[in-house]
């Protein structure tokens, strides 16, 4: 009767269907010394979980936890390092460093001209802007004429 019970929990438990107790009792039947000859099979799985049970973890594990890096540094530092490389490698102008004295001052000369011309030539079209006024009124002048002139619209539209 117990064989026959052990086999049936045997299947079960090779099912997965199985409970801790029931797993219990296979375990306690496959640690006795005398085991039916055709489960002798199923005797050092069920002492290993025996055994494996028994065991202890008795290594101490340390509590501290690692530091975490700090991403804010990093795009501090990142930053720093992109406006150095901004300013080192700034392009020098080199064509005003081979310019002479005298070439200098024609520079200057030049745009000092080039400004007062400037500044006579805006002077100037202050003075003419009212004829875009005129311009536009004059626009508006020959829409009365055609509307002066009936007849002559409606001959426009025939051709």
């Amino acid at each position: 009767m117990v064989l026959n019970n052990i086999e049936h929990l045997l299947e079960k438990y090779e099912n997965g269907e199985t409970s801790l107790k029931e797993e219990q009792q296979l375990k306690n039947y496959f640690s006795q010394e005398t085991v039916a000859p055709h489960l002798e099979m199923y005797k050092p799985m069920f002492q290993y979980f025996v055994v494996n049970q028994q065991e202890q973890f008795t290594k101490q594990l340390p509590l501290k936890s690692k530091k975490v890096f700090n991403y804010k540094w990093l795009s501090i530092a990142a930053v720093v390092v992109l406006m150095v490389s901004i300013f080192i490698t700034k392009p020098f102008n080199n064509e005003e460093l081979m310019l002479t004295a005298a070439e200098k001052t024609e520079i200057k000369n030049a745009k000092e001209a080039l400004a007062i011309m400037s500044k006579h030539l805006n002077q100037g079209t202050a003075q003419v802007n009212y004829l875009g006024a005129i311009n536009k009124a004059g626009t508006q002048v020959d829409y009365l004429k055609e509307i002066t002139n009936p007849m002559d619209r409606l001959f426009k539209n025939k051709k």
